[in-house]
């Protein structure tokens, strides 16, 4: 096995737009994405195991097995909403081959479901105080920039390291538009200011009305999903460097 997909419903979605959630700089991205899922109650549709991932599993208080796995969610937009793919997991691939193999599968998905638009979302680190997080992007053509820069956004200098910006790049030479949205973060903590940064911008672009009064939840899942893979130390936010994961994401 080197990238395995277990597909558990095909919908039928109206031109959906794929939201990128996965572990990263201030895990921005995957507050963002498993607050999406919860408040819209998305329904997961197919799982994504590879050889590529961490070789480890994780011990659930149930005596259950946990391997490190990434998830695809599907929302259907009411009245002017649109349709989504959310991706969502706890690890990215380790090596470059992949994360241009993983890259490639969740393309061959968004395809076939309709999807011709892709959102990213990451941090950007930023060292001192942050009162109010910017926001940065990169865009795949002229047209996403303006509706980047319509966001609060402003144009980022700089590389965007993991599938925040392959899904990007390759996406492009697939015909696929859209943009990477990037928030400052300290960096080496769930960070929901962040989050909320992000997802305030992208509420009114899905025209989804998304309450972020229990944002805290996303965030607290996100601190045990890290701790019992040993990223963060229990009850502590210490600062340290995640995984493969350097520079923009």
């Amino acid at each position: 096995m080197v990238c395995n997909i277990k597909i558990y419903e095909k919908p039928k979605l109206k031109n959906p737009i794929l939201i990128e959630g996965l572990p990263g700089i201030g895990f921005v991205a995957n507050i963002s994405a498993l607050h999406l899922i919860q408040e819209l109650k998305a329904k997961l549709f197919a799982e994504i195991s590879s050889s590529s991932f961490q070789d480890y599993s994780i011990i659930t208080e149930e005596g259950k097995t946990r391997i490190p796995v990434n998830e695809l969610y599907y929302y259907k937009g009411k009245g002017e909403e649109r349709d989504l793919i959310i991706l969502y997991g706890n690890t990215q691939a380790l090596t470059s081959f992949g994360q241009y193999e993983l890259c490639g599968k969740i393309l061959d998905i968004a395809e076939e479901l309709g999807c011709q638009y892709i959102i990213t979302i990451g941090g950007l680190r930023k060292e001192g105080k942050i009162d109010k997080p910017k926001l940065y992007f990169a865009a795949s053509d002229i047209e996403a920039a303006h509706e980047a820069v319509q966001l609060g956004a402003e144009i980022l200098d700089g590389n965007i390291f993991g599938l925040a910006g392959l899904l990007i790049g390759v996406g492009k030479l697939r015909g696929f538009r859209g943009f990477c949205l990037l928030a400052e973060t300290p960096g080496y903590y769930p960070d929901p200011a962040a989050a909320r940064a992000v997802l305030e911008a992208l509420s009114g672009f899905l025209r989804i009305k998304v309450s972020l009064a229990r944002l805290d939840i996303a965030v607290e899942a996100t601190k045990n999903i890290l701790e019992s893979f040993g990223i963060l130390e229990k009850g502590k936010q210490e600062r340290r460097e995640e995984p493969k994961q350097r520079g923009l994401i």
